[in-house]
C-alpha cells in the first residue's frame, strides 16, 4: 500500500511538470524567422483626385501644384502659363506605403496605405492615380491605384463639427500590383538560418537539440544566441518546403532573462516569471503637501479713515504624512510573492516603480529593470 501511494505521488508530480512544460512550449515559427524570408518596404509619392473641396491649398502646398502640372504635361496638357489660377481644393499630395512579401510574383496584389502630405482636410471619396512604388534599392516593384477607403467621417454644421478617426489617412485593399519580383529563390539555399526574435543562448540550444532529435541526425548548429544554422538533409533537397514546415512546427520552451519592464509615463509595470528578490524589509511612506490660496479683501474700517482697499492673497500650507509599516519579504521570493508583498503595502503602480528601483539599487533584485 505504501509503495502504491509513493508511485501515485511521483506520477502526479511528473504529470503536473509535463503539463506545465507543455503549456509554455512555442512553435519555432513563432519565436524565430528564416533569413531571407522577409517582407520589403515600398514607398511612393502620388496624387489623390476627386476630393470634395477638402484637398491641399494652392498657396501653402506648392508641390501639389507642381505635381499636378507635371502629370498633365504627360497627357499633352500645358498648364504652366496658368499656375496662378490653378485651384487644388479637389487634389491632395500623398505618400503611399506597402509591404512586399518575400515570394510575391508578378500580378500579385498588395494592400496600400495612403497618407496626406500637405494640408488636406480629408481624403474621403478620393481616387489615387497610378503611382510607382519603389524599394530601398531605388527600383520600382509595384504600381498603386484605386479608390480610397477612409475609416472615419466628418460632419459640419456652422461652427459645430463632429469627426471620427483620422480623415487624412486611408487604405486601398489590393490597391497595389506587383510588377517586378525580388528574385529570391528558396531552392538556391544550401542551409537554413533561423534568427531568434529574442536572442538567448539557452533557447538557441533547445532549438538545435529539438531539430536534431526530430531529424535523427546532427543537421542543426547554434552559432550564437540569435542564430541556428540547419544543413538541409539530402533526402529533402527536392522537398525543401516540407523540411521547413517540419522544423517550424517543432515545439520548444523558450527561455528568457528575468526582467522588469517599467513605463514611467503610464505607470505600467510588467514583471517576468523568473524575477526573484532576496530577503529585505520595505517601508513605504506617502508625503502629501497641499498649498491652497485664499483671497481676502482689506479695506479701511471707518468711513473717511483714509487708506486704500486692496486684495490680499493668503496661502495655507497643509502637510500630511502617512507613515508606512515595514513589510518583510522572504528570501528567493517569486513573482507572486513580490506582488503580494507590494499589494499588502497598498502602494500604487507609480510608487511600485520607485520601490523596485530601490530594491534593485540595494542588490536584492535578481532581474534587469528596463525603462521605456
Amino acid at each position: 500500500m505504501y509503495i502504491k501511494q509513493v508511485l501515485s505521488i511521483i506520477l502526479s508530480v511528473m504529470f503536473a511538470f509535463n503539463a506545465n512544460a507543455s503549456a509554455n512550449e512555442s512553435r519555432i515559427k513563432d519565436i524565430a524567422d528564416i533569413e531571407g524570408v522577409r517582407t520589403n518596404a515600398l514607398i511612393g509619392y502620388g496624387l489623390v483626385v476627386g476630393l470634395a473641396g477638402t484637398g491641399d491649398s494652392s498657396n501653402s502646398v506648392p508641390f501639389t501644384v507642381q505635381s499636378m502640372v507635371n502629370m498633365l504635361e504627360k497627357f499633352g496638357v500645358n498648364s504652366r502659363a496658368d499656375l496662378d489660377s490653378i485651384r487644388m481644393e479637389n487634389v491632395a499630395a500623398v505618400m503611399i506605403t506597402a509591404e512586399l512579401p518575400s515570394f510575391a510574383r508578378q500580378g500579385s496584389k498588395l494592400d496600400i496605405v495612403v497618407s496626406s502630405l500637405g494640408d488636406a482636410e480629408s481624403l474621403e471619396g478620393g481616387q489615387l492615380l497610378a503611382t510607382p512604388l519603389i524599394a530601398a534599392d531605388g527600383n520600382t516593384y509595384a504600381i498603386a491605384q484605386g479608390a480610397l477607403v477612409v475609416g472615419g467621417f466628418q460632419a459640419k454644421s456652422g461652427s459645430d463639427s463632429v469627426s471620427k478617426n483620422h480623415l487624412t489617412s486611408a487604405k486601398i485593399a489590393d490597391g497595389g500590383t506587383v510588377e517586378r519580383e525580388l528574385g529570391f529563390d528558396l531552392k538556391q539555399l544550401k542551409q537554413l538560418r533561423f534568427i531568434l526574435r529574442n536572442p538567448d543562448f539557452t533557447t538557441a540550444l533547445r532549438i538545435k537539440d529539438k531539430i536534431n532529435e526530430s531529424f535523427k541526425e546532427e543537421i542543426a548548429k547554434a552559432t550564437d544566441n540569435a542564430t541556428v544554422d540547419v544543413q538541409i538533409p539530402t533526402r529533402y533537397k527536392n522537398y525543401l518546403v516540407s523540411a521547413i514546415d517540419k522544423i517550424q512546427n517543432l515545439k520548444v520552451v523558450p527561455d528568457s532573462v528575468a526582467k522588469v519592464v517599467v513605463d514611467e509615463k503610464t505607470g505600467t509595470i510588467v514583471l517576468g516569471e523568473d524575477v526573484k528578490i532576496s530577503r529585505i524589509a520595505i517601508s513605504h511612506a506617502n508625503l502629501t503637501i497641499r498649498v491652497s490660496s485664499i483671497t481676502d479683501v482689506s479695506q479701511p474700517k471707518a468711513p473717511f479713515a483714509g487708506g486704500e482697499t486692496k486684495v490680499v492673497k493668503n496661502q495655507d500650507i497643509e502637510v500630511e504624512e502617512k507613515v508606512g509599516k515595514f513589510k518583510e519579504v522572504g528570501s528567493n521570493v517569486s513573482l507572486s510573492d513580490l506582488i503580494e508583498g507590494l499589494n499588502a503595502l497598498g502602494v500604487s503602480p507609480r510608487d511600485t516603480i520607485s520601490i523596485l528601483q530601490s530594491i534593485k539599487a540595494s542588490g536584492a533584485l535578481q532581474a534587469e529593470i528596463k525603462l521605456i
